[in-house]
């Protein structure tokens, strides 16, 4: 009879409760702890788990390591799935591997040219990749020169972070006087350039922004799974356009996901995500971790985190390519249970989480794909 595999997943996004709940029905039949840590006592991933614990605030990336590697000891990790200070933590690969775990994540080399987005974008442009045309932006006049060319060729200015993930400060440059419209119905990303760059003139501390045009749909995010052997075993591209969802197999997508992933040494999970500029396909962004959406694809009828967990414990699964691709679908919020906030406390059995003891405990909505498989 195979062994237990206890699988471990620091600070991660609320998604990644389907991620868990996939491991859990893997097709192995192979019995899976998870452990999760947070510093969010109502994060659903600490009430998915079967044992959780709140993670010390203020640690430095190398204190954050020790932390880590006590926690692999202390609860016998078998695959570790970091999020939080990936690069430290895969650079001490072999301290983990030492202690009998091992790590589902890149190449600290790789996770270091893509934190930064600017630098990714060179880096994949060297390798024949498309990108779209971008600035680098410090201040006003340097945003004002940007938004100005990019005007100028019939393009709407958008700008981000140059590191960053989720969408977080992603805005929309408008020169449309502020009316009643923008009052209307929910708030937008658009954002007058004039708030903008007084905003940035009387600003403190410097940005680092990614100026670019913005891009339209359809969105294909591709989600791969990489061995160390920098081939890839698996990618298939999410699609995006609107409320609606799907799944593409088209080179046109796959081609140049296989490319960073394998020419980057983005191994095990990433996901690498184009939009169109004009009528051609250019590289978003690339995640050196595992997609929110990764659960979506059991509608194709394929369990990716434990075909990614299987890959971290040397087990290759070979090539894969999903039996087929699910149909068209949405994606809409439901209800999963929080633990109390007393921490740490250790599930006894399974039902106590997917079951709310009494009908007044507390839930979060995360988001789900509509008929997604128990695979």
């Amino acid at each position: 009879m195979a062994s237990r595999v206890r699988v471990w997943l620091n600070r991660t996004y609320a998604e990644n409760v389907f991620f868990m709940d996939q491991l859990r029905r893997n097709p192995s039949d192979r019995a899976v702890e998870i452990h999760a840590t947070h510093g969010d006592p109502d994060s659903p991933v600490l009430a998915a788990a079967d044992t959780a614990e709140l993670e010390p605030e203020g640690l430095s990336p190398a204190a954050y390591v020790e932390f880590a590697l006590d926690q692999c000891a202390r609860r016998g990790i078998d695959v570790f799935v970091p999020r939080l200070h990936q690069s430290a933590i895969a650079a001490h690969r072999a301290d983990f591997e030492a202690a009998g775990t091992a790590l589902l994540a890149p190449t600290p080399e790789a996770v270091a040219v893509f934190e930064d987005k600017i630098v990714a974008y060179e880096a994949v442009q060297a390798i024949g990749v498309p990108v779209p045309p971008w600035w680098r932006v410090r201040s006003a006049d340097e945003l004002l020169a940007a938004v100005d060319e990019l005007e100028s060729t019939g393009h709407k200015a958008c700008f981000k972070p140059a590191s960053g993930a989720g969408g977080v400060g992603f805005r929309v440059i408008t020169r449309a006087p502020f009316s009643l419209a923008h009052l209307n119905g929910f708030p937008s990303p658009y954002v007058h350039l004039d708030l903008v760059v007084e905003a940035l003139r009387v600003a403190e501390e410097p940005v680092d922004w990614l100026v670019m045009p913005r891009l339209e749909q359809p969105e294909v995010s591709v989600d791969c799974l990489t061995g160390t052997d920098n081939r890839v075993r698996l990618a298939v591209g999410r699609t995006k356009n609107g409320r609606r969802r799907g799944f593409t197999l088209h080179e046109q997508w796959l081609e140049p996901a296989r490319r960073i992933a394998e020419g980057f040494g983005l191994h095990h999970l990433s996901n690498i995500q184009f939009r169109m500029l004009g009528d051609v396909p250019v590289l978003m962004d690339v995640n050196s971790r595992p997609a929110g959406g990764l659960h979506q694809l059991s509608l194709c009828g394929i369990n990716v985190p434990w075909l990614a967990v299987q890959l971290a414990l040397g087990e290759d699964p070979g090539e894969v390519a999903p039996p087929f691709l699910g149909q068209d679908y949405t994606v809409v919020s439901g209800p999963r249970p929080l633990r109390p906030v007393s921490l740490p406390q250790q599930r006894v059995e399974e039902t106590e989480v997917l079951l709310p003891a009494v009908p007044s405990q507390p839930v979060e909505a995360v988001e789900s794909a509509a008929q997604v498989l128990p695979l």
